[in-house]
């Protein structure tokens, strides 16, 4: 910890060193009592003592520093504390910190670039250095190469699609999936697979396919005498193997995972058992990840709008309401927004995402539209910023990186809890202190606020 909490000093000294003294930004604090506003993370409200109206405690300064743009200050960072209620969800903290920095008359790559010197510059002497530029992959690409969007490119068992190798094929699914408009089949290489899965790790394989996926995986083992898990891959022709050697390059013991599905959903949960599988093959001795290798990527071109779980003919923002579309893409918000893209970046180290950010909507009618018309949120709560962009604002731009889960990285702890002082727990409890915790009737009253104790029925303690 004592290791940990000096080296997150030492690159948050360096952080500042390089934006202000070398880059001319300037660190202005902004407020942590704030109001609640539409769309993203749930956020912690704070009482106020006029009755029924409170504070929110803001989930990170967005709106703050897009208003810090139009006022003029061009360039601006904060290593900025942010607040999500977001109840136990594993590495992840109630309160965490970001450094959030904002450009004015900037574009995709300039804000790119500032990013790759700031970590180079404020990389740790003992690691090896940060190598500059970083790779740049669109999130269809990476979707299809490595079914997630934040992939770990420190090893390869890419995603390849094998469709026209199994266009005449005898076999079942895979023929169904085919038929489909977009349906397609993919697959992975599980190098020495054949030495190292057991018959158990197969069916749990398949298991896992089957309960959180509803799809088939076929395992194909090119040593034929290997094929005891799966009668299906006896129906696969010589020249479909000779085919499949070739595309995925496979060596004797290595071992094929096929599915058959639409690409989405296909891809993704191939991206899911290339690192179940990278999780099996080290559990066995084998050394995919390298653990003092930090491999960067940029991921980009990210859909503007999602459709809502809960109703999937709304949409939501794929990043945040504020995040402006790509400049080829905007007729598509007035026909066909689902498939619009959008100016968002996000920056990925070994499969986990250690910042965001996007160039933002600049045009206050064009803000207007998208929060009024296709998120259908209500455009008051939001007022001062669409007055503020309605004064003219200039084109900018920024991003936040996680601070926690940069130092954690680093220094390869297990958990951001211990690169943090003082942490919550996986509930969001100080255990140290007992927070949080109650407050007698009498502290309340100034604030209008009462509190019920629920009662035993099963429907109140399940809602």
């Amino acid at each position: 910890m004592q290791y940990n909490l000096r080296l997150r000093s030492q690159m948050v000294m360096k952080m500042r060193e390089y934006l202000c003294n070398l880059h001319g930004f300037v660190d202005i604090e902004t407020p942590t009592l704030f109001k609640r506003t539409p769309g993203g993370a749930k956020e912690f409200l704070v009482p106020s003592r006029e009755p029924g109206k409170f504070y929110s405690l803001p989930q990170s300064p967005q709106q703050f520093k897009q208003l810090l743009m139009v006022g003029g200050l061009d360039r601006y960072f904060q290593v900025a504390r942010c607040y999500r209620d977001e109840g136990s969800r594993p590495d992840r903290q109630p309160e965490f910190t970001q450094i959030d920095i904002e450009m004015s008359f900037v574009d995709q790559t300039g804000i790119q670039s500032l990013i790759e010197g700031l970590l180079q510059y404020s990389w740790p002497n003992d690691k090896d250095p940060v190598v500059v530029p970083f790779p740049t992959m669109t999130f269809a690409e990476v979707l299809a190469t490595y079914g997630t969007d934040k992939p770990d490119t420190r090893f390869g068992m890419k995603i390849i699609d094998i469709s026209d190798v199994f266009r005449n094929t005898e076999i079942g699914f895979l023929q169904d999936a085919l038929s489909k408009p977009h349906g397609t089949v993919k697959a992975i290489c599980i190098p020495e697979g054949a030495k190292y899965l057991k018959r158990k790790d197969i069916e749990s394989i398949r298991n896992f396919a089957a309960d959180h996926f509803n799809q088939e995986i076929l395992p194909v083992f090119l040593n034929a005498n290997r094929n005891w898990n799966s009668p299906v891959a006896n129906f696969i022709m010589e020249s479909q193997r000779l085919e499949l050697i070739r595309l995925m390059e496979t060596q004797e013991e290595d071992v094929v995972l096929l599915t058959a599905g639409e690409h989405n959903k296909a891809c993704s949960l191939l991206g899911k058992l290339r690192l179940e599988c990278a999780d099996l093959l080290e559990t066995r001795g084998v050394v995919l990840r390298d653990p003092t290798l930090f491999s960067f990527l940029w991921v980009v071109d990210f859909p503007l709008f999602l459709p809502k779980e809960e109703n999937p003919r709304e949409l939501e923002s794929a990043h945040h309401p504020f995040t402006a579309p790509h400049p080829s893409d905007i007729h598509l918000l007035y026909t066909e927004p689902k498939k619009a893209r959008s100016q968002h970046y996000d920056l990925v180290l070994n499969g986990n995402e250690i910042g965001g950010g996007s160039i933002r909507i600049h045009n206050a009618e064009l803000q207007r539209y998208i929060l009024a018309t296709l998120l259908k949120e209500d455009v008051k709560m939001l007022s001062h910023l669409l007055q503020a962009l309605d004064y003219g604002a200039p084109p900018h731009g920024g991003i936040a990186l996680g601070l926690d889960r940069l130092i954690c990285l680093v220094t390869g702890s297990p958990s951001i809890r211990d690169v943090i002082a003082f942490p919550k727990s996986f509930r969001g409890h100080d255990l140290m202190s007992n927070t949080p915790d109650s407050v007698p009737p009498e502290e309340l009253k100034p604030y209008h606020i009462r509190v019920s104790k629920p009662t035993d029925s099963k429907a109140e303690r399940a809602h």
